[in-house]
């Protein structure tokens, strides 16, 4: 059936945002999405939707690390999936450098041979590699939906601004 499949993108839920001792853990609110994401993804599991899963996996020397501190390091424990979400088989693991889900990825690609005529997207931060994956998804034409009580940020207002922003300018549907 192409084009009647959703594909849900889980973003950077990852033991450095989302577990306590992580470099750049995003606080509470990122521990309270985990069993609405894994109840999500048993959802698209169950209907037969594709579920992709982002990951930051930085080199030790990522230019990155001069706006953030050390994180997500490739083949660390910060840049493992957290426990909770780990990924079925077959399901893809993309690693990423940046902030979006599509530099310098097979995230295009991946999705392009899918052709969903809807793509979920829920993980940490909302305000950075969240919005910024929404932002390359609705430059390439997706409809988009972005549960709010499936994405999380360590900056409560940066959060709140990026559901405006991803809801009024991106015109995603916000849950």
């Amino acid at each position: 059936m192409e084009g009647k499949r959703r594909v849900l993108i889980v973003v950077d839920m990852l033991n450095d945002f989302v577990h306590p001792q992580g470099a750049l853990f995003c606080g509470e609110g990122a521990r309270k999405i985990i069993p609405k994401v894994a109840g999500l993804i048993g959802e698209f599991r169950n209907a037969g939707d594709k579920v992709i899963y982002l990951q930051d996996a930085h080199s030790e020397d990522d230019l990155e690390f001069r706006l953030f501190p050390r994180h997500a390091v490739r083949g660390s424990w910060g840049s493992e999936i957290v426990e909770e979400l780990k990924p079925g088989e077959g399901e893809p693991v993309i690693p990423k450098t940046r902030f979006s889900g599509f530099f310098r990825t097979d995230l295009e690609r991946i999705l392009e041979e899918i052709k969903p005529f809807e793509v979920w997207v829920v993980g940490v931060c909302t305000s950075i590699c969240v919005m910024d994956t929404v932002a390359d998804l609705r430059n390439r034409d997706y409809e988009v939906v972005v549960p709010a009580e499936c994405v999380a940020d360590f900056d409560q207002e940066m959060h709140e601004c990026a559901l405006k922003r991803m809801e009024r300018i991106y015109r995603v549907r916000l849950i």
